[in-house]
């Protein structure tokens, strides 16, 4: 009897406290993070475009620059609305050419009910290709903004017999004793208020594979120890910040540019104090892909929060889960490309080469 008794008293224990977690309510805002794939106008500007131009070889017309524009912001509007039935709050974006497309991308009547902000730098990039941040702004208030160049060379080798003690305390320096600068898109760092509370997000596109993913690996790690540097920078200042680190890293969850560059891991039990949380590994751990790389399906598309994003108590925002959005309509359904993200061909406008990836964040509403 006394058995009995005590599980009949847990399980109304267990009805109660059910009873009072649903009547808690929260505040969601969705983070995405989509490669745009090529988002070119049709203006001839002083960079690498002239293959998107109404004579290039993309024949790319403005026809086709609208249908673009259209088939994003249909994409856009939608990401993480199963579970928040806003439009994402923060909006991460690479390939983009300039503001120009973005402020043609931010009118488009699904997207500009929504009164977006942009912030975009030009960056040196070889392709003429930027990232940015799109902000809803009833919901975000920046307060600063810059973006940090990627330095990397080359065949860049290192004399360290002449290295000095500044030299050998940052590991994260590349010299270009001898070597071509390699120029890529910037990493841009946005900090400002999310509804009073204050957040910082890195926006990355790194380097590529071009040339073999062994042989341009050293670039990328490059750039996951630079975001590690901004990351403890940004924690000198506040060493409770909350930091958003999202990007196409051009690498997988498992890449050591990811796994020792920046120290990302895949349990939240494993986060320490200044640590990086990333759900995506545990995603592709699963079988999930933002793109196929090499017929092989992969995520490049990351978003990663830092240790403070992931604490239990919820009166500040804080991570709830990820996601990649995928809807049948972004996905080829016929061909040698069948299941890959439905990009521009020949005879279609399509949406990008990558899906979006996306989190949520939460706070419990007072």
């Amino acid at each position: 009897m006394k058995i009995r008794n005590v599980a009949v008293f847990l399980f109304l224990l267990f009805i109660v406290g059910s009873a009072k977690s649903q009547q808690k309510k929260f505040v969601v805002h969705t983070v995405a993070f989509y490669n745009f794939e090529n988002l070119f106008d049709t203006i001839n500007q002083a960079n690498n475009d002239e293959e998107w131009l109404p004579r290039g070889a993309q024949n790319w017309t403005s026809k086709k620059y609208h249908q673009k524009l259209e088939n994003l912001a249909r994409v856009l509007s939608e990401i993480g609305t199963g579970e928040n039935p806003n439009s994402p709050t923060f909006i991460g974006g690479a390939e983009i050419e300039n503001r120009g497309v973005l402020e043609d991308l931010i009118k488009q009547p699904k997207l500009a009910v929504n009164d977006y902000g942009i912030v975009h730098f030009e960056s040196p990039d070889k392709r003429g290709i930027d990232v940015a941040l799109l902000y809803q702004k009833k919901h975000f208030k920046p307060t600063s903004s810059v973006n940090i160049p990627l330095l990397i060379y080359r065949n860049a080798t290192k004399e360290k017999d002449k290295e000095t003690e500044e030299d050998k305390a940052d590991k994260d320096k590349i010299e270009a004793k001898t070597g071509e600068r390699v120029y890529t898109r910037d990493i841009l760092l946005v900090t400002g208020f999310l509804d009073g509370e204050e957040v910082n997000i890195m926006v990355n596109h790194w380097p590529s594979r071009s040339g073999g993913e062994k042989k341009s690996s050293p670039f990328r790690e490059a750039a996951g120890r630079l975001d590690r540097k901004i990351m403890d920078s940004i924690y000198k200042i506040n060493p409770n910040a909350k930091i958003i680190n999202m990007g196409d890293l051009n690498d997988g969850t498992y890449n050591k540019s990811v796994k020792e560059g920046i120290g990302a891991k895949r349990k939240k039990e494993e986060v320490k104090e200044f640590g990086v949380y990333n759900p995506f590994e545990q995603m592709a751990k699963d079988g999930n892909c933002t793109l196929f790389y090499r017929d092989a399906g992969d995520i490049f598309d990351q978003i990663m929060v830092s240790e403070t994003l992931i604490k239990t108590d919820y009166s500040s925002f804080r991570y709830w889960k990820a996601g990649i959005y995928n809807k049948p309509y972004m996905i080829t359904t016929t061909g040698a490309y069948k299941g890959y993200p439905l990009r521009h061909g020949a005879n279609e406008i399509g949406f990008s080469d990558h899906f979006p990836a996306y989190i949520y964040l939460i706070k419990e509403a007072k």
